[in-house]
């Protein structure tokens, strides 16, 4: 009787396994030939977003849906392969796809806990699961999952399972694949984790969401801990790392598109290009773009620029708070919400006032603590502050503003500028673009002033007037009155004119290199007369410059026509290179995924005879009498650089609208615009010395550290004369450069110095 109570069960449960193995065996049977081709694994061609370097290698920009960066097994450094099989699958070497063993501990688990419920998935069943099937959790997906796994192993080494898993697996941020996530989270690359990065990235395939260290940083720390743990316990970390690790603070990006480097607009730039030539692959091919950008060059005109253009904002005074916020709740959150249309402008941090008195203004930060800020932090928004202060423009609570550290690292009220500005570097000598800004933010404002804006010269195109005057026999000596003039409408275009020099002064007969100095606007005027305006309209083509955008009238020589930055850095390439026209080009090469080289540049290089505009010897004359720009005409302040080979012309517009500064060393051009998107007034005194001179001998005083003096050497034809203050020549006057046939004569200081001359005394009125 007993014996028929013990079989009974036993054959019953016998009877139910051989049944179930006969139903999975029938499964099996069915589902095996059903099962998608592996060969995408084999012939794995994941969608590869575009990617941006600079010259020397630094990512400055990425396109695509998908964040991805393909990397090769043998270059994924075994910290992070450790990591990953700590946190996902510790048998993973051991196992055919599918861990029994796990199956089995996480059964017992989910028994056991009758709590939150343990998977078993293996790396190769992941991987499995984000090529072939959905996410939807199913019997069915679960049999094929399993059954191609076992497939996937039969077929694939460890090391090409465990590739594809590196490449393919989402890690939130838009970041496929661990390369891309180090480069989202970290901004480095694998090689260059630490323990405490690789567990946090190691830790985020179980719940991309949950555990995203930007969105949910306590959770994101959670899992990591525990990622650290089993790194421990399995061997892979001592004692002593586990605790560094545990206790090591990570920096976390919070904008996955900060690179480190602030080249936003030459990044879209390359885009656009990109798009133009291979408009179906842009986004998904893994084309890599090494630009002719320079690291240190463009963040060192980044940073330069923006200083410029916050202390010419701090000349003009407080505006008031971007706006007020309605403050009903007394939380983080309701503070976050308050800012969250404020974005931040780098350092230049979007903040909500929650008190202010005339001593002190608490400001709460996003994400961050209140900062109280007091004293000099006060100084430039005081008067918002006084009770006399108009309501929209007072400091209150609810106040949105904008604050940021400053030199010693005090907090500081300031403001997001209206003024914009541009900056460009160029090699003068094969037209490799060094350093690109096209703007103050990128993200405020996209609109790139480099190649976009097309802005009036002003006085910085007077050098291409005093070069053709040089073709036309005039010389540095040649004495030009500085006197004012009235002309008539025919030669402006338009209606009469009485122009007056920036500064109302007035000085009488100077040799042209002096008026060139002091940026003399009558000199000009008279220069271009003589020489004829449809004779300088035409020589400017020479430069690059486009003719229908300077007609061919008077103010021409004051730079009423337009340019643009990218035209203004070609043209005074022609003075600093002895007087070839370069092509300024900034895509150095583009390869494809696998490294081919899809496109090389090929640029000009100053040398070449065929690309020469300009005599050698009008360039050196030229490049002479711009060196005294620098050393006592409006350029002066830029001497303070403690170098003798700067050269360069300042550029300001009729009512301080547009202030520039255009200037050179043989190496590098620089070109330095400030000035409205909607054009007004700068401000009396914004001169292009005072304004924008400044961002080019920030960006310059970097650029050059430890590049040796040089000078344009002397070409042949070029003489050297002692002359008198009418332009003769006299035994004990000044020496000045002349080109030999236009050496002046002779002479007592009554007499004119050449025929150049003579026509300057023409009357314009």
């Amino acid at each position: 009787m007993s014996f028929r109570w013990i079989t009974f069960p036993a054959l019953l449960l016998a009877g139910a396994a051989v049944l179930g193995g006969a139903l999975l065996g029938f499964i099996l049977l069915l589902a095996y030939p059903n099962l998608p081709s592996i060969e995408v694994l084999t012939d794995y061609q994941p969608k590869v977003p575009l990617r941006v370097y600079t010259a020397d290698g630094a990512l400055i920009g990425e396109f695509g849906e998908e964040r991805r960066s393909v990397v090769r097994i043998n270059n994924v450094p075994d910290l992070v392969k450790n990591a990953i099989i700590s946190a996902e699958d510790e048998r993973f070497y051991q196992h055919s796809g599918v861990d029994f063993l796990g199956v089995a501990r996480a059964a017992y688990s989910n028994v056991v806990s009758g709590g939150k419920r343990q998977g078993a998935s293996t790396i190769t069943m992941q991987v499995a699961r984000n090529f072939f099937l959905s996410s939807e959790k199913t019997l069915t997906r679960k049999i094929y999952e399993v059954l191609l796994a076992f497939r996937i192993e039969a077929s694939l080494s460890k090391a090409q399972i465990l590739e594809l898993y590196i490449n393919q697996i989402y890690l939130g941020q838009r970041a496929y694949g661990f390369a891309a996530a180090a480069q989202t989270y970290f901004g480095k690359q694998l090689q260059q984790l630490s323990p405490a990065e690789a567990a946090m990235l190691a830790g985020l395939p179980k719940a991309p969401s949950s555990y995203n260290p930007v969105v949910n940083p306590k959770r994101a720390k959670q899992r990591q801990m525990y990622v650290l743990r089993r790194m421990n316990e399995l061997g892979y970390l001592n004692d002593a790392q586990l605790a560094q690790a545990q206790n090591e603070p990570l920096t976390v990006k919070q904008d996955a598109n900060d690179y480190g480097i602030h080249a936003e607009y030459v990044a879209e730039m390359v885009r656009q290009m990109l798009y133009e030539r291979y408009p179906d692959d842009v986004y998904t091919k893994g084309f890599r773009v090494y630009t002719t950008i320079l690291k240190a060059e463009q963040e060192a005109a980044y940073l330069s620029l923006r200083k410029g253009v916050l202390d010419y904002d701090k000349r003009h005074g407080y505006r008031g708070p971007e706006g007020y916020a309605e403050l009903i709740e007394n939380t983080d959150e309701a503070y976050d919400d308050a800012l969250s249309d404020h974005s931040d402008s780098d350092d230049l941090v979007a903040g909500l006032v929650l008190e202010a008195n005339t001593r002190a203004v608490k400001v709460f930060r996003r994400g961050g603590e209140p900062v109280t800020i007091s004293g000099e932090g006060l100084k430039f928004a005081a008067r918002a502050l006084d009770d006399k202060a108009a309501p929209n423009k007072r400091l209150r609570r609810g106040a949105i503003v904008r604050i940021n550290k400053d030199e010693k690292g005090a907090w500081q009220i300031l403001q997001l500028p209206e003024v914009e500005s541009g900056f460009l570097s160029v090699n003068p000598q094969d037209g490799a673009i060094r350093a690109l800004v096209g703007g103050f933010d990128f993200n405020r404002n996209k609109y790139n002033h480099v190649t976009q804006a097309w802005r009036q010269p002003g006085s910085g195109f007077k050098p291409f007037i005093y070069s053709a005057a040089l073709e036309k026999g005039f010389t540095p000596a040649t004495v030009v009155n500085d006197a004012p003039v009235v002309v008539d409408p025919f030669l402006t275009g338009g209606q009469v004119w009485e122009p007056k020099n920036y500064d109302g002064k007035y000085e009488g007969p100077m040799r042209l290199r002096t008026g060139l100095a002091k940026s003399k606007n009558m000199v000009s005027i008279r220069v271009l007369q003589a020489i004829g305006t449809q004779y300088a309209q035409d020589y400017v083509t020479r430069f690059g410059f486009d003719a229908d955008k300077h007609p061919p009238y008077l103010t021409m020589a004051l730079g009423a026509g337009s340019v643009t930055l990218w035209q203004m850095a070609r043209g005074y390439s022609v003075f600093a290179n002895g007087g070839y026209k370069v092509e300024p080009y900034i895509v150095g090469k583009i390869v494809d995924d696998r490294g081919t080289v899809l496109a090389q540049a090929q640029p000009s290089q100053a040398g070449d005879e065929t690309l020469r505009v300009i005599d050698a010897r009008n360039a050196f004359l030229m490049d002479s009498m711009m060196h005294d720009v620098v050393r006592y005409g409006t350029a002066a302040r830029a001497m303070s650089l403690g170098r003798q080979d700067l050269a360069g012309k300042t550029g300001t517009t009729n009512d301080f609208v547009d202030a520039w500064f255009n200037g050179y060393q043989p190496t590098a051009v620089g070109i330095a615009w400030v000035g409205f998107d909607q054009p007004r007034k700068l401000g009396n005194s914004e001169t292009g010395g005072v304004t924008s001179l400044p961002i080019w001998m920030g960006y310059m005083s970097q650029a050059l550290k430890g590049v040796p003096e040089s000078f344009m050497p002397v070409p042949d034809g070029i003489v050297t004369a002692k002359i008198n203050e009418a332009g003769r020549q006299v035994q004990d006057g000044k020496p000045e450069f002349f080109m030999r046939e236009t050496l002046p004569p002779e002479g007592s200081a009554s007499e004119p110095g050449n025929r150049a001359a003579e026509d300057t005394k023409s009357q314009l009125f």
